[in-house]
């Protein structure tokens, strides 16, 4: 049985929908992976969707939900990859894994001499080497 595991930001427009797929490209064969928003803004960010794109991850089809729908759906793992998420996160049901890895929210990161998809490409790669780094030590720890 798959490990659920569910990736949390304020909007769910994002950095947890940038998580989401790479987690799952990463680590799809071991974990169900899900994202939602404290607040959620209702749609997923046109540029997480392309950045995925550029690495093969297919993110069309995700939708931006709020975090109470999960609540009691056996969740065994809760990442929170922006700071108010992590303040607004509630108490899961039963014995979770609770894990914060902030990010830069890609819409207000844009340094001097970057463009907006600079941003999310950037913090994009950002997220891809944390949570490939966790699905591999993950596999390595199942053994």
């Amino acid at each position: 049985m798959k490990s659920k595991v569910l990736i949390l930001c304020t909007g769910n427009s994002c950095r947890s929908h940038m998580a989401e797929g790479i987690l799952r490209a990463a680590a799809g064969d071991l974990f169900e992976v899900y994202s939602a928003g404290s607040n959620p803004k209702g749609h997923v960010h046109p540029l997480a969707i392309e950045v995925l794109k550029e690495i093969g991850i297919d993110a069309s089809g995700h939708k931006s939900e709020h975090l109470d729908q999960y609540l009691d759906t056996g969740i065994n793992t809760v990442i929170t990859v922006c700071g108010n998420a992590d303040q607004a996160c509630p108490t899961f049901p039963g014995k979770i894994n609770r894990y914060h890895w902030g990010f830069e929210d890609p819409p207000n990161a844009v340094r001097d001499g970057e463009t907006e998809l600079d941003a999310f490409h950037r913090i994009r790669d950002q997220i891809k080497l944390v949570f490939e780094a966790y699905a591999a030590s993950y596999r390595e720890a199942k053994g």
